[in-house]
């Protein structure tokens, strides 16, 4: 017997996919601004070699490039709490978006620090400029100029990874895609509709990132 496609079942639940689509969106929004200001300390402790940070930062991003973002995400949720400590679902998957952004940004950006010539800092002490003016105007924004691509890539990916914090009950888009399957058993067109507005989310966020990148890094090239 021939499939008949019927997507009204899923349509009418756009508005949970949609609420699903902006925790999501919430979600990615905390762990870039968390994640990749992270990354900058840990990039800036890793190139300048900054003991004994630069040990624990190297170890920190080992950790987390070699293990599965789930297994980081169980670990926090269901593992901390043998800890003592106690948090919510929400606050699990934030929180294991700024560890594993944090971890791949660190290395994402400490190579942009390093690619910067010595000399430009030198001409920064010349021009009698400050640590921080020479950090945040020689070092940084020209280091983020350069990764800025790759970083932003590796933003959507984890936006894109966070669909497994559904395993944990958390409210993103997975996890009412799997709630509205469960209920309509209309698995092709629930999951055909959530691949589609994933898309979409990806593709904001890159145009926004790279907005972002041409009205505030493209000059520090």
């Amino acid at each position: 017997m021939a499939y008949q496609f019927d997507f009204l079942p899923v349509l009418q639940n756009t508005d949970l996919l949609l609420r699903g689509a902006l925790f999501t969106l919430e979600l990615t929004a905390i762990g870039t601004l968390f994640g990749v200001s992270l990354g900058i300390v840990g990039a800036v402790v890793r190139a300048w070699n900054i003991r004994p940070f630069a040990a624990l930062f190297g170890l920190y991003v080992e950790v987390i490039r070699n293990t599965p973002f789930l297994v980081q995400l169980f670990f926090i949720f269901f593992g901390l709490p043998g800890l003592g400590v106690h948090i919510s679902e929400w606050q699990a998957s934030a929180l294991a978006m700024v560890i594993n952004l944090g971890a791949y940004s660190t290395e994402i950006i400490r190579a942009g620090i390093q690619a910067i010539p010595k000399g430009q800092l030198e001409a920064a002490a010349a021009l009698a400029m400050s640590r921080f003016e020479a950090f945040r105007y020689v070092v940084l924004q020209p280091a983020l100029a350069k990764v800025w691509p790759a970083l932003s890539s590796q933003i959507i990916i984890v936006m894109l990874g966070s669909a497994v914090c559904s395993q944990i009950a958390t409210e993103e888009l997975s996890f009412f895609a799997n709630f509205i399957q469960s209920r309509n058993f209309r698995a092709f067109e629930t999951y055909a509709l959530t691949t589609l507005i994933y898309l979409c989310m990806a593709l904001l966020i890159r145009q926004l990132l790279n907005a972002f990148g041409r009205r505030y890094l493209s000059r520090s090239r």
